[in-house]
């Protein structure tokens, strides 16, 4: 076949596949966070979480495999190419949508929904639910505190979070030196450039986690702890679960630069992977001005 010819693959198992352990995700998920059954249902819910999440991954190996193996076939024309390009910018895009509906939650709440709360603006006359609160972000003392105690203290944003910013731009600058290199077909630079981006995730995440055991063993700072921790944990939570992803993505990429796989004129596997990297800094420093500074 031409490599000029678009390309149509056979008929695939895995969409089908996907969707299934997706379901089995959503669902186990689901039951978990809901209660909905007895305990010993709750633990079936964890099963099926686990076992969407395992099929998932397996999926996206065999699945991704084929990819790969059908573009070393060299049965990927130009369109194929910009067909890809395409697929992964509106991804990226569904992405952007996604935080975007999370970071206007917290505007609706932090200017609005708790302002009203307090008898501001124009629907003040919530305060009438509970008389004497007062309205402040963060929100320390919630308006029901024997349900929602708010948190003792909040993260200092000058210490964790100021360090994994560095880190994440840092990744940023390295993940760009990669791509250069590929370019120049600097193998060894690439390798080298891409390690060093690895490690800046893996490191950041490591931070993250410390910073989420001192909020709930130090803080009060918990999912519990009313609208504030809520959006923080949501928010953050979402964050480092795309960040776990994009070192995952980075890691498979660098093995495969360690294989060969690409080469100086064709490599949108790495393009695809760094514009995901650089859009989960981007989404950081987001979080790091609307969420822990401001």
């Amino acid at each position: 076949m031409s490599s000029q010819t678009y390309y149509v693959p056979e008929q695939s198992r895995w969409p089908i596949l996907a969707s299934i352990s997706l379901f089995l995700m959503a669902a186990g998920a689901g039951t978990m966070m809901n209660a909905l059954s007895s305990e010993s249902g709750g633990g079936s819910g964890l099963l099926m979480l686990l076992a969407g999440a395992l099929g998932m991954g397996l999926i996206l190996l065999g699945w991704f495999g084929n990819v790969i193996h059908e573009s070393h076939e060299g049965l990927y024309s130009p369109q194929m190419d910009r067909s890809f390009r395409w697929g992964m910018s509106w991804f990226i895009f569904s992405e952007v949508m996604f935080f975007a509906a999370f970071f206007g939650t917290l505007f609706y709440v932090r200017n609005l929904a708790v302002p009203w709360l307090g008898g501001e603006g124009e629907k003040g006359v919530s305060n009438m639910l509970w008389q004497g609160f007062t309205a402040e972000w963060p929100l320390m003392t919630t308006p029901d505190p024997q349900t929602f105690p708010g948190p003792k203290e909040i993260i200092d944003p000058w210490h964790i979070p100021l360090l994994n910013t560095i880190l994440l731009i840092s990744s940023s600058f390295t993940v760009t030196l990669a791509h250069h290199a590929l370019k120049r077909d600097a193998r060894s630079r690439v390798v080298f450039w891409l390690g060093a981006t690895v490690i800046l995730g893996c490191v950041f995440l490591y931070y993250q986690a410390h910073e989420y055991s001192l909020a709930y063993n130090e803080l009060g700072l918990t999912l519990n702890s009313g609208i504030y921790g809520a959006t923080f944990f949501i928010l953050t939570g979402f964050h480092g679960l795309h960040v776990t992803l994009g070192t995952l993505m980075l890691i498979i990429i660098w093995l495969r630069v360690m294989k060969g796989h690409f080469s100086a004129e064709k490599h949108f596997g790495f393009e695809a992977v760094a514009w995901y990297w650089h859009f989960v800094d981007v989404v950081w420093i987001g979080l790091f001005l609307f969420v822990y500074v401001i």
